[in-house]
């Protein structure tokens, strides 16, 4: 049997040798489609639109990821234009090459490096095809003609011959462009953490609604979010995904050190927080002194009280950061006073643990 059932792929070495073997090979290839394909002119060029299938299974080694790759290189090499979407994204390959139109049946010419180098002149001006093609990567014109100047100052300074001063200018003028492009991104999504910052609501649902957590857990955690940032000064676009990852953390930790037994206890006489405790409390940025020094007037009230609980762990949890969010707020010169009900209360025998975490007051 035959190891060449097919018709084989012929490569110019000299072509190889300008472009690189992978972009010479589908340089050509493209070429044949070229001269046997019905094409379309428009703006000086003549466009060929093909199947991307079609092009996948007529070059089955390479992937559409390797087609896009190539043909993206061949585009920057300043060869090649395209007027679809990057290969692979769209159904249509659309493509030109960089020579001006062509009358039908004429052979597609290698792109050969001119034989002299020769300085930059005072007074030279990017092809109008340059311009063109640098406004298919969306860049606008009068940000191409913005380069020239300090373009030519710094290649007639250095003194540098080159074969073409047009290829030189469009791969310039691309990193300028893309480095604008990460400027400008950078500065219309990255802000700092305000005051008056909330999660949004897709961050409170992935919380609440599909991590399960409770929803005054949530917004207690806010507080100590907005003020551990914003004494950083970090500048993030990521405020929702990193208030989302800091509660999911509080919350494995505080479900974790739980003491729920399901038998409630009156508050012993030689009650101590946990070091569990302490250690929820250090990711909410909550000192341990502080904690430590809301334990006598913890203990004092509901040794007074008799109330069961049975986990006061979960309780202390609730009463210190609810006094540091006080805390918080009356350092801030903002007055975050909370009413309190001081109603009858609810035999704790008859609460669940969501009922212990959605009561927020622990004394009158």
């Amino acid at each position: 049997m035959s190891l060449l059932p097919e018709r084989p792929l012929l490569v110019s070495p000299q072509l190889a040798a300008t472009l690189g073997l992978e972009e010479a090979v589908l340089y050509q290839f493209l070429g044949e489609l070229m001269e046997h394909g019905r094409t379309t002119e428009s703006n000086g060029f003549r466009w060929l639109d093909i199947d991307s299938a079609r092009l996948l299974e007529r070059l089955p080694f390479w992937s559409a990821r390797d087609l896009q790759r190539i043909s993206n290189s061949l585009r920057d090499k300043g060869v090649l234009l395209i007027g679809s979407a990057p290969f692979g994204r769209d159904n249509e390959f659309r493509f030109a090459f960089n020579e001006g139109a062509m009358p039908s049946g004429r052979a597609i010419p290698e792109p050969r490096p001119q034989a002299r180098t020769r300085l930059i002149d005072n007074s030279w001006r990017p092809a109008r095809d340059v311009v063109t093609q640098l406004g298919q990567y969306g860049i606008p014109e009068h940000f191409v003609h913005q380069q020239v100047p300090e373009f030519v100052t710094y290649w007639s300074e250095r003194g540098d011959p080159q074969h073409s001063w047009n290829a030189k200018f469009l791969k310039h003028v691309l990193r300028l462009w893309r480095e604008e492009e990460t400027r400008s991104a950078r500065r219309g999504r990255q802000i700092p953490m305000t005051g008056d910052w909330r999660p949004s609501a897709d961050a409170v649902d992935i919380l609440t609604l599909q991590a399960g957590i409770n929803a005054n857990f949530v917004e207690d955690a806010i507080p100590e979010f907005i003020l551990y940032w914003r004494d950083r000064g970090d500048r993030r676009s990521t405020w929702n995904s990193d208030f989302v990852r800091h509660v999911k953390r509080q919350w494995a930790r505080f479900t974790a050190s739980l003491e729920n037994d399901g038998e409630p206890r009156p508050l012993p006489p030689d009650w101590q927080p946990s070091e569990d405790l302490y250690e929820v409390l250090k990711l909410a940025n909550i000192p341990r002194r502080f904690a430590e020094q809301q334990v006598p007037e913890f203990m004092l009230f509901w040794r007074d009280n008799g109330q069961a609980r049975s986990s006061w762990n979960t309780k202390f949890l609730q009463h210190v950061k609810l006094q540091w969010a006080r805390q918080s707020a009356q350092q801030e010169g903002q007055d975050h006073e909370r009413r309190q009900d001081t109603g009858g209360r609810v035999s704790t025998r008859h609460r669940s643990l969501v009922d212990d975490l959605t009561d927020r007051s622990w004394a009158g």
